[in-house]
């Protein structure tokens, strides 16, 4: 029995679609390089996601999981959180890893349990416990401080970088910092702030800011304005703003803060 060649060159055809259809339709696995595609140590591999339970939006899932130890070295233990995005990058779920005795270029297959409230489109992994040998490789360590002023609402930089308005919830690494505070009306501050290695998150600085060498006009449309009050009557406030005088109506002032001053000399 003999086929014709224009038979078996379309059956072929035909088996190269299915088969290139068939692994389409396969999800590629996602890799994470830990710590950093430079210099990586582990390379976690993530293939399907099997639901094995859900109640409401929240989701149980295993997943097949590939751990490879890139290193010249073997690595006693390490545990890893797990954490998932959505599309949003908010994080919805979170799961661990944990690696035992995974000798130099070896590798290590299992399921990793993950709980999520959404669908995961992306992965990260975060060291949990790390081996001596690793240590160095391990991110800075941070905590949670709330940064405040009074009065609040100065606006404050952290290392030279704008952080916002006070009060401000901010995470500092293990180290020393700076603390700047600016706020119309008032002098410049500048505090300096140690975090040590064992103080935990939750705790708070403040810092006063010193009263302005000028008086200070806060409007009603928000406007701040910083001069010297020269006289104020029941419709008329004179300040002296840069070295000129500007007049305002009184009903456009909000409030004033006045400096304290040395009395003029006899």
């Amino acid at each position: 029995m003999t086929t014709h060649p224009q038979k078996s060159l379309s059956l072929l055809i035909t088996l190269i679609a299915l088969v290139t259809m068939a692994l389409a339709k396969e999800p590629q696995p996602q890799v994470v390089l830990w710590p950093n595609a430079s210099g990586p140590v582990f390379r976690f591999s993530f293939g399907k996601f099997k639901e094995v339970g859900s109640l409401g939006k929240q989701h149980n899932y295993l997943i097949d999981t590939i751990a490879e130890n890139l290193s010249g070295k073997s690595v006693s233990s390490a545990v890893f959180s797990l954490y998932l995005f959505d599309k949003d990058k908010a994080r919805i779920g979170e799961g661990w890893i944990s690696i035992s005795d995974l000798g130099a270029g070896r590798t290590a297959k299992f399921q990793t349990s993950v709980g999520t409230s959404g669908t995961p489109v992306a992965l990260e992994v975060v060291p949990r416990s790390l081996p001596p040998e690793l240590q160095p490789l391990a991110p800075p360590r941070t905590i949670s401080l709330t940064v405040n002023s009074v009065p609040q609402g100065a606006n404050v930089s952290i290392d030279g970088v704008d952080a916002g308005a006070t009060p401000k919830i901010a995470k500092l690494a293990v180290g020393k910092h700076t603390l700047e505070f600016q706020k119309e009306g008032f002098n410049k501050g500048t505090f300096p702030l140690q975090v040590g290695a064992d103080d935990a998150s939750g705790g708070s600085v403040s810092y006063e800011l010193g009263a302005s060498a000028h008086d200070t006009l806060e409007m009603r449309d928000g406007t701040v304005l910083t001069g010297d009050l020269e006289s104020m009557t029941a419709m008329d406030v004179v300040v002296r703003i840069a070295g000129k005088e500007q007049h305002f109506d009184r009903n456009q002032i909000k409030r004033v803060l006045l400096v304290e001053r040395d009395p003029p000399k006899p």
